[in-house]
């Protein structure tokens, strides 16, 4: 967790390390390695030996006021939320509710 208080990983649900336990293969694809500066990358991941990847959860608030957002997201949501890890369903949560709660 790169920015653990950021209201995307943390409202409606808390999302901690444990979150991330269990996940299944193809864990995320097309990882960008760079963004605009009015981007905040909110995880960082990485395979066993392989190195950190910080681009697979992307968001900027836009607009008058910051009131629209644009969320980029590299990892696979529906393997996991198939799969039932109890994070990814979390996860889902707070990005559906990401404009109410920022």
């Amino acid at each position: 967790l790169l920015q653990p208080g950021h209201a995307l990983l943390s409202r409606p649900c808390r999302i901690w390390d444990p979150d991330f336990a269990g996940w299944v293969q193809e864990r995320g694809v097309y990882f960008p390695s760079k963004w605009d500066e009015k981007y905040t990358a909110l995880l960082s991941s990485n395979d066993q030996g392989a190195p950190a990847l910080d681009g697979g959860l992307l968001v900027a608030d836009l607009g008058q006021k910051n009131k629209g957002s644009f969320i980029y997201t590299s990892y696979v949501w529906y393997r996991q939320l198939r799969a039932g890890v109890p994070g990814a369903y979390r996860m889902l949560a707070n990005l559906i509710a990401y404009p109410k709660v920022k």
